[in-house]
């Protein structure tokens, strides 16, 4: 008994021996399915590896919940067929008879859209839709509908169409119209190049940017959010989801993002989309002038001491303005007992006006002060370019 006791202990001591030499110079033959590292590295045994969890900062949630009401915008446009040069010709006429070129869809444009109420109304870019006669919306979910304009306005870029007959539509949540501050964190949503629902991520890199010559009424979100062709249209939102602005431009040498993008704020799309729905337009008021910037140098030849103002370069023939008796030459310094600082602001407090409503413009005329009454008229709508 002694004898096989003294074996057996034997026997363990070897096997122990032999599995630390293994586990010191050979240890993948002991685990062959295990990861062999040539460099040594420190591995958690938990995920966190006995550390506090440390918050991750992510948009997850933004984008999940305002993804879903971001749309592609497909279009077309109704073009005739090629005609056929033999179809003048007499002899194949008497044959054939008369051959007339049949209409086809060409694809026109591709865009993006975002879904402002769950009955299907849908704000994008006037320039994403202008020239179409066919409109087709897809959604994050796979599902596509035929669209139609409501309305549009070329003088924000803006337009509405309409789904009908959907059921369950995610709608977007607009944002405050005041909230939006230099350096928030916003998210660009939308279908870069027409490869699909895009997310990108940058700041607000200014406010009110005007004088881009993009459109007649200006002010816009400047952001460096990445923005690319088919992102017209789409919703820039902030770091909860909700819908800042509607992106439309980009500064460009190249034709891709450089980090310079710009969005229509959701005060002024919102504004658009309430007068489209309602009429159909957008209704402005309008008096009949061209308007520049009066410089100092032109404050000084007018004989004006302060160079805030709209110096007036053109009156319109029968316009609101000549009938009041509006000059070109006239500097107006207020309208409405509010200041004129430029021609900027001319432009939409005119803007915002009732057409048929009276309005009180003070004008420096040489060296005298004038008030003219002028009864505001109706803004002409852009013709749609075809």
């Amino acid at each position: 008994m002694r004898r096989l006791w003294l074996v057996f202990a034997q026997a363990v001591t070897v096997s122990v021996a032999v599995l630390f030499a293994l586990n010191a110079l050979k240890p993948e033959w002991l685990r062959p399915n295990a990861p062999v590292s040539v460099v040594a590295i420190r591995e958690a045994a938990d995920p966190n590896g006995g550390v506090p969890a440390v918050p991750r900062s992510s948009y997850a949630a933004a984008v999940e919940r305002s993804m879903p009401a971001v749309v592609q915008i497909f279009t077309s446009r109704e073009v005739a067929a090629r005609r056929n040069p033999l179809v003048d010709d007499s002899i194949f006429r008497h044959f054939f008879g008369e051959q007339e070129g049949t209409p086809r869809q060409s694809p026109s444009g591709l865009g993006s859209g975002v879904i402002v109420s769950a009955d299907g109304f849908i704000l994008t870019n006037n320039h994403v839709i202008e020239t179409a006669d066919g409109i087709e919306v897809a959604l994050d979910d796979g599902r596509k509908f035929p669209a139609r304009m409501i309305g549009r306005d070329p003088e924000t870029d803006l337009a509405v169409l309409k789904v009908d007959g959907a059921a369950a539509l995610p709608a977007i949540t607009l944002a405050s119209s005041d909230a939006l501050r230099v350096g928030d964190v916003v998210l660009a949503i939308g279908n870069p190049f027409g490869v699909g629902q895009t997310v990108t991520m940058g700041i607000v890199s200014g406010l009110g940017r005007t004088s881009l010559r993009i459109s007649t009424f200006e002010d816009y979100i400047q952001t460096d959010a990445a923005i690319n062709p088919g992102n017209s249209g789409g919703a820039l939102v902030d770091a909860a989801g909700n819908l800042v602005g509607i992106n439309t431009a980009i500064f460009s040498r190249s034709g891709g993002s450089m980090g310079i993008g710009f969005a229509i704020p959701v005060s002024l799309a919102r504004n658009v989309l309430e007068q489209i729905v309602t009429t159909g337009e957008v209704t402005r008021g309008w008096v009949g002038v061209e308007i520049q910037d009066l410089t100092p140098e032109l404050a000084e030849s007018f004989g004006i001491a302060s160079a805030s103002g709209a110096l007036i370069a053109g009156v319109l023939r029968g316009s609101p303005a000549e009938r009041a008796g509006i000059r070109p030459g006239d500097v107006l310094v207020d309208l409405n007992g509010q200041s004129v600082r430029g021609p900027k602001e001319m432009l939409e407090m005119v803007a915002a006006l009732a057409p048929g409503q009276q309005a009180q413009f003070g004008v420096v005329r040489g060296n005298r002060k004038l008030d003219l009454r002028v009864e505001i008229g109706r803004r002409p709508t852009p013709a749609n370019p075809r």
